[in-house]
C-alpha cells in the first residue's frame, strides 16, 4: 500500500482481519476518522490502517477496553504535539513555544488525571 493510497472498508477489514462493523464502531467512537467518497463510502489511509493495527493490538493482545484505548490515543496525540516543542535551545529563546509546551503538558496531566497532584 503506497502512502497516498486509500482503501475501502471491505479491503481494510480483510487486511486487518477485522469485521467491517468493528471498523464502523471504532469510527463512531472517534478512534479513527476515515475519509469519505462523494457517496459517503469510507476510505482508509495508510495512517488509519496503522492506527487500527495499534488499536487491535491494544484490545486483543493487551486486553485494553475501548474506553482505555480512547484515553491512550488521546495521550499519544498530545505527545505527538509535544515532541516538536522539546528542543532545549529553542525552548530557552522562544517564550511562545515554552508557553505552548506548558499548555500541552497541562493537557497531558489532565488526561492522565494528574492535575490535582
Amino acid at each position: 500500500m503506497s502512502s497516498s493510497e486509500l482503501i475501502f472498508i471491505s479491503v481494510a477489514a480483510r487486511l486487518l482481519d477485522m469485521h467491517p462493523q468493528t471498523l464502523r464502531k471504532y469510527e463512531r467512537l472517534g478512534l479513527v476518522r476515515p475519509a469519505r467518497t462523494l457517496g459517503s463510502m469510507r476510505l482508509y489511509s495508510e495512517e488509519e490502517i496503522e492506527r487500527l493495527r495499534f488499536i487491535k493490538r491494544l484490545v486483543e493482545d493487551e486486553g485494553v477496553n475501548l474506553a482505555g484505548v480512547q484515553h491512550l490515543l488521546g495521550i499519544a496525540e498530545v505527545m505527538q504535539r509535544i515532541r516538536p516543542l522539546m528542543d532545549d535551545a529553542v525552548i530557552q529563546r522562544d517564550g511562545t513555544r515554552r508557553r505552548r509546551l506548558l499548555r500541552e503538558l497541562a493537557q497531558l496531566n489532565d488526561r492522565l488525571g494528574l492535575s490535582g497532584l
